[in-house]
């Protein structure tokens, strides 16, 4: 009998060796591809209080985040591990969308275990440059920000999908540009390169968050735009900042609705494709 996916990924989501637990979603990885794991449920699914990670970063609260200047070597791989560990936890974040949500289609799972797939890849990448730079994982304190969210969205794939990757991830498409240009002033050339696959690689991520929000909502007889509204009033208060990196966001399954919302939070210039299909003339408007 072969066995369940939704187990093979707990065993990963628990694992604490940092290595181990990547050799072994990369054997996971192997046997969906071999089609040798069901989609047989779990008995029971639990709560997961802490996915399992190593005993370093120390975790701490984000206000309690030393601020480092990017002008020492320091300031400088500490920008690099904190983009490590947020790779890290963009694993286990796509792992726990998998697990946590046990009677979604196929495709579901398909597209969730490529989201892992990529951002361990990212971690990795991440983890080599940083050893470049003399550091190791661990090596600077991180917070947990990120994963509490599962908390407050383990009871609907709908909400998951619009809280984790259409709004905590889709910000990092808002400030990575930003970073490119401050690891390119260091004169950081492979970090520039890094950031360049995370931030194209991260527009489909946010892109598979959007699809299947919109499925979703389209499955339960929803409005997106309006249900999306409601939600980050009900769980973020409606505030979100920005500014927003509006290209990045319409490539990753923003409709131009939203787009115009979003740019109404940030009082920003708003520039909408023209509705005739001509994606070479656009219409600015102030809001």
């Amino acid at each position: 009998m072969a066995d369940s996916l939704f187990t093979r990924v707990l065993a990963c989501l628990q694992q604490t060796d940092l290595d181990r637990k990547l050799r072994q979603f990369d054997q996971l990885l192997v046997e969906w591809s071999e089609g040798r794991l069901s989609l047989t449920p779990s008995s029971e699914i639990v709560r997961i209080p802490e996915p399992g990670r190593p005993p370093k970063p120390e975790l701490v609260a984000p206000k309690h985040l030393p601020r480092r200047g990017l002008g020492s070597p320091e300031g400088h791989a500490a920008l690099m591990h904190s983009i490590a560990h947020i790779e890290f936890n963009a694993v286990n974040l796509a792992l726990d969308a998998i697990y946590r949500f046990q009677q979604m289609p196929h495709r579901y799972y398909h597209d969730w275990l490529g989201v892992a797939a990529e951002e361990s890849y990212h971690f990795q990448m991440v983890r080599e440059h940083l050893a470049h730079l003399g550091y190791e994982y661990g090596d600077f304190p991180a917070h947990d920000g990120l994963w509490m969210t599962t908390f407050e969205t383990d009871h609907d794939p709908l909400i998951r999908m619009a809280l984790v990757p259409r709004t905590l991830e889709a910000r990092g498409l808002d400030v990575t540009p930003a970073m490119i240009q401050k690891l390119r002033a260091l004169g950081d050339k492979r970090g520039v390169e890094i950031l360049k696959v995370l931030l194209r690689d991260e527009i489909g991520h946010v892109e598979v968050g959007s699809r299947w929000f919109r499925a979703l909502c389209v499955e339960r007889g929803l409005n997106p735009f309006e249900t999306f509204q409601k939600i980050l009033a009900d769980y973020f208060h409606g505030d979100l900042r920005g500014p927003f990196n509006y290209e990045a966001r319409r490539q990753a399954g923003f409709c131009e609705q939203e787009i115009a919302w979003l740019a109404e939070q940030d009082g920003a210039v708003h520039v909408s494709v023209a509705d005739d299909g001509d994606k070479g003339s656009k219409n600015a408007s102030r809001h």
